[in-house]
């Protein structure tokens, strides 16, 4: 084991001449910080960037976000994916301005807020509070993984206290804030995945790991999960140059989003029949499948969707739904579509559209 203050000062050196120049680290303030951590939940550091500059933009404080409505906070988390963080950072932001708007400094509270977890907590009350408080992403788990040749998948329970013991034990008294960003900054920039960059990394010395020769085994991978393929049909109805969409209900994956109606493929059926059956279940219509729009090919989770999508006619033009899978329904146009929030496949069924000379006149509406 290093000795602890030598290894954090050199990784703190290290971090104050390679530091990213990141919106949230100009204030520090808790909201920026709590608004960043989740963004950054699942999802790469270059794309959460220019959403986190438009959504503070957008609300710039806590009492802002409390009060907007989930349609445009979600319209602005599009293409995020995982929605549930930004009902999540909804929710909470209206109990924290309830409670005053002062962002809570304790671990018990935050992790009393929706969507706070123990490495959220531990993000905000060290980054932005300075507190001495551990925080343990997956790129904390890789470097020490790497350092202390940890020697069991990160996804066991063994491993992830071995982690946690190691940055509460390394963590330099009143320098968390810049301790702990710094080892997140070197593995997302040196000690990365693949291809890490030992020869640049200021505690390679003391890397048992690269000692034994075995960076490339480390962390130890865990079990891969399997990729679900699922076949898909949804359809495109036009009505007077309005398109007929649905809102996802609670409870659901993609809760409250947009989307057309559709769903899955089963057996023995083809897409056309699939995505006439769920009109029928899902709405009421009777429709038919007037043309093929696209194939749109997307993945989210462990799944892998092929979106078969259909332009339809509808039998009865002045029918009115019944609604069964949805919340409410709108006849809009594509103008008004861009203000709702839509999952991947159904946005990029849109673009399609967009770019098919078959659908110009429909887009210029």
């Amino acid at each position: 084991m290093p000795e602890s203050s030598t290894f954090a000062r050199r990784i703190i050196d290290w971090f104050e001449h390679n530091r990213r120049d990141l919106p949230w680290r100009r204030t520090y303030t808790p909201y920026q910080v709590w608004i960043s951590e989740m963004m950054l939940q699942q999802t790469q550091m270059d794309r959460a960037v220019p959403y986190f500059e438009r959504f503070v933009a957008r609300f710039p404080d806590v009492h802002a976000l409390a009060a907007a409505n989930e349609e445009e906070v979600l319209k602005l988390w599009e293409g995020l994916g995982y929605y549930s963080r930004a009902r999540n950072i909804a929710r909470a932001a209206r109990i924290v301005a309830e409670s005053g708007g002062e962002f809570p400094r304790s671990r018990a509270e935050l992790t009393a807020l929706p969507g706070i977890g123990p490495y959220t907590a531990g993000a905000i009350l060290s980054i932005a509070y300075n507190e001495d408080e551990p925080a343990v992403d997956a790129n904390v788990e890789r470097v020490y993984a790497r350092v202390f040749d940890i020697d069991a998948p990160m996804a066991e329970r063994e491993a992830k206290a071995r982690v946690r013991e190691l940055a509460a034990q390394l963590l330099p008294t009143g320098e968390s804030r810049i301790y702990n960003q710094a080892v997140m900054e070197l593995g997302a920039l040196v000690c990365t995945p693949r291809a890490p960059r030992c020869d640049t990394c200021p505690v390679s010395e003391d890397c048992e790991a690269r000692r034994l020769g075995i960076v490339a085994q480390r962390p130890v991978p865990g079990r891969k999960k399997d990729i679900v393929p699922l076949e898909v049909a949804t359809g495109v109805l036009v009505r007077d140059g309005r398109l007929f969409v649905q809102k996802r209900p609670e409870g659901q994956v993609w809760a409250g989003l947009w989307e057309f109606p559709g769903g899955t493929v089963e057996a023995g059926e083809t897409p056309q029949q699939a995505v006439v059956r769920e009109f029928d279940e899902e709405t009421g219509f009777t429709v038919s499948v007037r043309e093929p729009i696209a194939i749109v090919r997307h993945g989210y989770t462990r799944f892998r969707v092929t979106l078969h999508c259909f332009l339809l006619d509808m039998a009865d033009a002045s029918a009115e739904p019944h609604l069964t899978a949805a919340t409410e329904y709108r006849w809009a146009t594509p103008r008004q579509l861009d203000e709702l929030a839509f999952p991947a496949g159904h946005r990029k069924l849109m673009d399609l559209m967009r770019g098919d000379i078959r659908f110009t006149h429909l887009f210029r509406i």
